[in-house]
């Protein structure tokens, strides 16, 4: 019994030693742990993030605004005299020259007016030579007192009215011959006509509401858009302080792109500015003038149009990449500053094009933006900044950017 007591406080003995070992291991490795992750803390490596450096470049300023043609020419065709249409005499959707006939209404009544009036002419011409003769020799009797004044005077006064009554049936003869013109209805205009809003039979009147038909010129064409005054005052500004030189041959330069974004192979010429503001959209029109031979562009087509404005030469452009948004949809951008620390910038930018933002304001000349790393650095951060390189980077002299 003693003998067994004995062995099991030796067993108690050997596992408070095996307890007392263990709690020692675990204490060394934690401790040994804790201090290889301290050291790997405090030898963190510095991030590295590519920047680019705000540089001023000289770039061509475009706006690009959207509207739709509009022929260069339109005639409504409108009969002048009123009659049955006889004939049309042209193809719906063919191209007419001016003077062509498109319609025949009926000339009967209108030749037989003519016939009238030419007969009626004859007539008293016919009769002048008689009133002639007499007022002539009443004169003369006249003269040496053989008839009464009041005899002569009625003499001279027959010859006037019957000079007056050749005067009167000479213009209706021309009135008549004008009106039995006017029977044949011609385009005043060459261009593409439409469709035919009457047919052989129909009544028509004398410059009536309905049109028989329109001609529209579609060589050159008109492209109309609308320009808010808010840019078109910003755009004055930059040229009265001398930011934006205008250049001279920028008015024969503007582009067109189709809405399938293609864009038109012929460049049009700005032809002017409207001159009053419509006060339901505060935006004025601007009209471009394009060639348009093969007839591609048709009326009421829904284009864009890139009209360079000139030349910035100290503009600030940073890349698209480096511009992030917060809650707000304002544009944010990240920039390492002399002592390499990242501090948060909120520039305005005046326009976007492609990979590119003009800055307005918010970044200077020397600021080093953050390109690329911009997922792990944050204000206050420091950084070691590398340069930027990428070929899409426009850093050329010649780049253009629009609105």
């Amino acid at each position: 019994m003693q003998k067994r007591k004995k062995g099991y406080e030796s067993l108690k003995w050997i596992a408070a030693l095996v307890a007392l070992t263990g709690l020692m291991v675990f204490t060394g490795c934690r401790s040994d742990n804790s201090l290889e992750a301290s050291e790997s803390e405090g030898s963190a490596p510095v991030q590295k993030v590519a920047v680019v450096t705000m540089q001023p470049q000289q770039i061509t300023l475009t706006t690009e605004l959207s509207g739709r043609t509009s022929p260069y020419r339109v005639a409504e065709i409108r009969p002048q005299v009123q009659g049955i249409i006889q004939k049309r005499l042209f193809t719906e959707g063919s191209d007419v020259k001016a003077g062509d006939v498109l319609y025949q209404i009926d000339p009967a009544m209108y030749q037989a007016t003519l016939d009238n009036a030419v007969a009626a002419l004859c007539k008293a011409e016919a009769n002048l030579p008689a009133v002639q003769s007499r007022a002539d020799r009443y004169r003369e009797l006249a003269v040496e007192k053989a008839v009464s004044r009041q005899d002569y005077d009625d003499a001279a006064a027959a010859l006037k009215q019957a000079e007056a009554e050749i005067q009167y049936w000479k213009a209706s003869v021309k009135t008549a011959r004008i009106n039995l013109g006017y029977t044949r209805i011609a385009a005043p205009i060459s261009g593409r006509i439409g469709r035919s809003n009457v047919t052989e039979g129909a009544v028509v009147t004398a410059y009536q509401a309905m049109a028989l038909a329109t001609i529209q010129q579609l060589d050159p064409i008109y492209v109309d858009v609308p320009q808010s005054t808010a840019d078109l005052l910003k755009l004055k500004e930059r040229m009265q302080n001398g930011q934006l030189e205008k250049k001279t041959q920028s008015r024969k330069n503007v582009q067109l792109i189709m809405k399938n974004h293609t864009t038109y192979p012929v460049k049009g010429t700005l032809q002017f500015q409207e001159v009053t503001v419509d006060q339901t959209t505060g935006s004025v029109i601007l009209r471009a003038v394009f060639p348009n031979p093969d007839n591609f562009l048709l009326p009421g087509m829904y284009v864009r149009a890139v009209f360079p404005e000139g030349i910035h030469h100290q503009a600030l452009l940073v890349p698209q990449q480096a511009v992030s948004r917060d809650r707000k949809g304002n544009p944010l951008v990240f920039v390492v500053n002399s002592d390499n620390i990242i501090e948060q910038r909120m520039p305005a930018l005046d326009r976007v094009s492609g990979d590119q933002g003009l800055v307005d304001s918010g970044l200077n000349q020397g600021d080093q933006v953050v390109v690329e790393g911009l997922q792990k650095i944050r204000p206050g951060s420091v950084v070691e900044p590398l340069p930027f390189q990428s070929d899409l980077q426009s850093t050329h002299s010649n780049s253009k950017i629009g609105a």
